[in-house]
Formats: C-alpha cells, sequence, structure tokens
C-alpha cells in the first residue's frame, strides 16, 4: 500500500511493516486494512490528557473472525510487531482506544459481533468481542426473553466482553461483572487457542455456567492483562424480578457522607439492599444536565456558594443515594421500610424520593434505567460541563467504611481546586468495597488546560496511593504510573507470566504497566 502510516512500532523497519501489511490484507482484505490520516482518525479521539501523537497507532486491521485473529497474531509474531486489541474502542473515561505505546496495529473486533447463545432458561449469554449492549439487549428484547444486563453508565455502544475484561461494573444486582463471566475462549500470542473452565471438554454441555472447569482457574489472569486475547466469553444475565423499585435518597450536608456509609452498608451486605448503592454528589448529578456558564465564569475551580446555587435551583441534595430493590412487591415494600428505618433513625432533613415522588424527572429516570440495565448515553453529558470534551475517571477504592469518605472527599478537592478543576464524583458501595469515581473535566482543545489535566491526574494516583487507596482501573496514559504504585513484587509475577505467554513481547504491549 501506498498510504503513509501515522506511526511505527519501535524497532520495526519499512520494509517489514510492508510485509505484514500485505499479510493483513491477505488474511482480511484491503478494506479492513486501514492506514493513513484520514482512514486512522476514528482512532486518534481519546479523552486522555496526554497529546495524541505519544499514542498514534500505525494502522488499524478489522477481524470479523476468530481465524483472522488467529492469522493476524501469527504475522504479529513473525514480525515482532505489537498488536493493540480492543472491542468497540468505546471506553471513553478510561482512554478510547489508543494504544499504550506509539506505532502499534491495532486489531480491531467490532465486526465480531455474533450472539453465540441466549440461554433464556439457564439465564446466560455467550458473545464475541463486537457486541455492544445494545445490541444484546435488542437481542433478548426481540426473543421475550425475561432477562436483565448488568451495563455500565456509557453503555449502548460498549462492549460486554470489553468491559467484563477490563473488570467494569454495572448497577444492577448482577453489577460485578467479572464475578458474572462465565468462559472465555482465548488466542495466545504464538496464534495457539484454548478455552477456559468446561470448554476444554469437547462438545461441553457446561462451559457457560460452571465458572472453574478443572485445574488452575486462568479466567482472571486474562483481564486488565495483555496475555491474550479473548474472542468470546460467555455471561450470567439476571432474571428479570417480578417487581422493581428504584429509589433516591437526598442528603443535605457535606459530612453526612460518612453517616451514609456507616448506616446503609450493614444492609448491603446483608442484601437487603441488593446492587452497589451510589452516592452522587450535587456536582455529579448536575454537571450533565445544567450548564456550568450559568453558575461559574471562566475556567477556575467552581465555589461552594455556586454549588449551593445549582442545589437549590435543581433540587438536588449535597449527596444522593441511588438504589433499587428487586423481587415481589411485599418483599420490597418490606425492605424499603427497613432501609427508611435505619436512615430516619440517624438522620434529619432528608428526603426519600421514590418513583412516585419522581415522576419523570430526567435525572432519577437516567439513574432508575441504569439500575435495571437499560441503555443510556445520559451521562456523555458530563463531558459538555467545561466545554472540550476530556474526562479521565480518577478510581480509588476504599473499605466501605464511612471514615474514608470525607477524607477522600478533602483530598480530591484540593488537588482537583489546586489545578483549577472542579470536585465532580460519587462513591458507589459495592460489598465491602467502596469505589470513589472522580470525573476529571476539562477542555482537549486548551493545551494549557490539557497539561494541568495531566499533572492534576498524576498527583492524584500518587496523593492517594500514599494513603492506602489504589486505583483500580486507568486508561493507557497512565498505566504505567498506577503499576508503580503497586509495587515491585506483583509487578515481577505480571512479568514472569508475560514472558512465559508472550515472550516476543507481542501483545499489547504496556497495557497495565506490562511490557
Amino acid at each position: 500500500m501506498s498510504k503513509k502510516l501515522t506511526a511505527m512500532p519501535k524497532n520495526v523497519s519499512h520494509e517489514t511493516m510492508q510485509k505484514a501489511i500485505k499479510a493483513f490484507v491477505k488474511i482480511v482484505g484491503k478494506e479492513n486494512v486501514l492506514i493513513g490520516d484520514e482512514e486512522m482518525l476514528p482512532y486518534e479521539k481519546i479523552m486522555m490528557a496526554v497529546p495524541i501523537e505519544e499514542h498514534m497507532p500505525a494502522l488499524a486491521v478489522q477481524a470479523s473472525t476468530k481465524e483472522q485473529v488467529v492469522e493476524i497474531v501469527k504475522v504479529c509474531d513473525r514480525y515482532v510487531i505489537p498488536l493493540w486489541t480492543f472491542s468497540t474502542g468505546k471506553n471513553m473515561g478510561y482512554g478510547t482506544a489508543a494504544p499504550a505505546q506509539r506505532g502499534a496495529v491495532i486489531l480491531d473486533l467490532h465486526k465480531m459481533n455474533r450472539i453465540i447463545e441466549v440461554n433464556p432458561d439457564l439465564c446466560y449469554a455467550i458473545v464475541e468481542p463486537g457486541v455492544t449492549y445494545q445490541q444484546l439487549f435488542d437481542y433478548i428484547h426481540e426473543k421475550g426473553y425475561k432477562l436483565w444486563l448488568s451495563c455500565p453508565a456509557p453503555s449502548a455502544i460498549a462492549s460486554p466482553l470489553g468491559n467484563t475484561m477490563d473488570r467494569g461494573v454495572g448497577y444492577t444486582p448482577y453489577g460485578e461483572h467479572f464475578m458474572m463471566q462465565c468462559g472465555m475462549e482465548i488466542v495466545l500470542a504464538d496464534g495457539s487457542e484454548f478455552r477456559t473452565g468446561m470448554g476444554g471438554i469437547e462438545n461441553s454441555t457446561s462451559w457457560g455456567v460452571f465458572k472453574w472447569g478443572y485445574g488452575p482457574y486462568l479466567d482472571g489472569i486474562f483481564t486488565q492483562s495483555n496475555y491474550g486475547i479473548c474472542t468470546k466469553m460467555g455471561m450470567w444475565l439476571m432474571p428479570e424480578p417480578p417487581a422493581y423499585k428504584p429509589f433516591c435518597i437526598t442528603f443535605d450536608k457535606v459530612e453526612d457522607v460518612e453517616k451514609i456509609v456507616e448506616v446503609l452498608r450493614p444492609l448491603r451486605i446483608a442484601n437487603i439492599i441488593p446492587n452497589a448503592f451510589t452516592i452522587a454528589s450535587t456536582l455529579y448529578e448536575a454537571a450533565g444536565v445544567v450548564s456550568r456558564a450559568d453558575y461559574a465564569e471562566g475556567n477556575r475551580a467552581i465555589t461552594d456558594a455556586e454549588i449551593e446555587k445549582i442545589k437549590k435551583d435543581t433540587g438536588m441534595g449535597t449527596w444522593n443515594v441511588y438504589a433499587g430493590l428487586y423481587g415481589t412487591e411485599e418483599a420490597n415494600e418490606l425492605n424499603w421500610k427497613i432501609i427508611q428505618s435505619a436512615v430516619s433513625a440517624n438522620f434529619k432533613n432528608v428526603a426519600f424520593l421514590t418513583a412516585a415522588e419522581m415522576g419523570d424527572d430526567p435525572i432519577f429516570t437516567y439513574r432508575a434505567d441504569l439500575m435495571r440495565g437499560y441503555m443510556t448515553l445520559q451521562e456523555f453529558g458530563l463531558y459538555n460541563w467545561r466545554g472540550g470534551g476530556g474526562s479521565m475517571w480518577f478510581a480509588p477504592v476504599a473499605p466501605a467504611e464511612g471514615k474514608h469518605t470525607l477524607n477522600q472527599s478533602a483530598l480530591a478537592k484540593k488537588i482537583l481546586n489546586k489545578y483549577e478543576f472542579d470536585y465532580v464524583a460519587e462513591f458507589i458501595v459495592g460489598w465491602r468495597d467502596m469505589h470513589h469515581i472522580v470525573d476529571l473535566l476539562y477542555n482537549r482543545n486548551d493545551p494549557e488546560e490539557m497539561q494541568r489535566a495531566h499533572d492534576c491526574y498524576a498527583e492524584l494516583v500518587r496523593e492517594f496511593a500514599a494513603q492506602g487507596y489504589g486505583v483500580y482501573r486507568t486508561s493507557s496514559g497512565f498505566m504505567d504510573l498506577v503499576a508503580e504504585t503497586y509495587g515491585p513484587e506483583i509487578h515481577n509475577v505480571f512479568q514472569k507470566i508475560k514472558r512465559a505467554l508472550d515472550p516476543k513481547g507481542i501483545l499489547a504491549p504496556g497495557k497495565s504497566g506490562i511490557y
């Protein structure tokens, strides 16, 4: 091909790349090998606060079958060419499609979009990487199956397989997505392939229902790693409950968040609250539905007084707790009374809100839909908060104990305000853990602001780690930094596995800081 590559991988000659390109064309056809500035433009849209030049891929290859993936990997193994793989590339807050290293060949799997099986009785699905949440949702509803998905916030265009491989989470009782995963089909760096769990049995009857199989359990090492490429995955689906009751409880004081966690955590562990509950700040809810310019001038950090005005205008609380009840109407009402009693015994001036009170309120509707696995892109509205579409999710993890909330909020707000950014955040309380999701919103069209966002994110990572709070997920621009915070001992184990499975370092070099 005569088109100029947008970047070149290290230690690969032009002649070698041309040989590889000819091989790629033979495997997938000329129309599925994308080269040059115009064809590569969709892969350059990133939200990280790093120059795209540092993460520019060389070209993209779009595969449609596992067999094509195998042959593409073999070509990269033969010519020692780095290969960065993604499902749909819509991982917005964590870097989208950008490879960790400049010059990698992108393996785009969005055309591998077959739904292999949906079992309505055993409540599982087996899908390929390019299947989107919307596609699977539509399929289930067209078939009339009484099954619910669990999806992340900006969900419709994202991949269930990709989200699970990155250990993403959702908002239904099945929201711990990797916990609900069952069986993978993996292609290794030399082009060999295998199935985990029960998949090794010829004509297996239980690949999608029993996770463990026989011998060491391997599925986990392929998540957030670069040890193999997942071309099929099984996932368990939630049976539709007879009744569903979403609710919101609003709290007025900043310091309330500490007691919120202490009061509701026992109810979460006891499964009275069956899904991870969200404690959203005013700005996290407001940023998607109001204009920042109506309340704050310029790019300085928004003030507490301006946030109070947003609260008054929108009726939001300082903290807004969202959760759902799933079961019979009688059981839901009983659990709702338990929750109301526990909260009322510990707080004054709270509001208990359900669909009866909220009607078609857009924020409540959004949260209610999210907690039943309905597709929504509403959270993308956050990216308009400052303009310029820059967004990086900072996601440290703590125990689900109230004492960590105010400490984390104060630390995050201090660092964000130092760099003139707003504290837009929520806490999500799982079984025993608590994720603090901070959305660093900035203008990607302003080089100076982008540099500030980069430095701010790096300081957040370092300072939170120094206080014992590790990030569970990050974008390709900060993977090395986050890996450093976890120490050399576990990283050395990661490297040993990498050398054993991928001695030439072909697959996704730099993923999770692993080379």
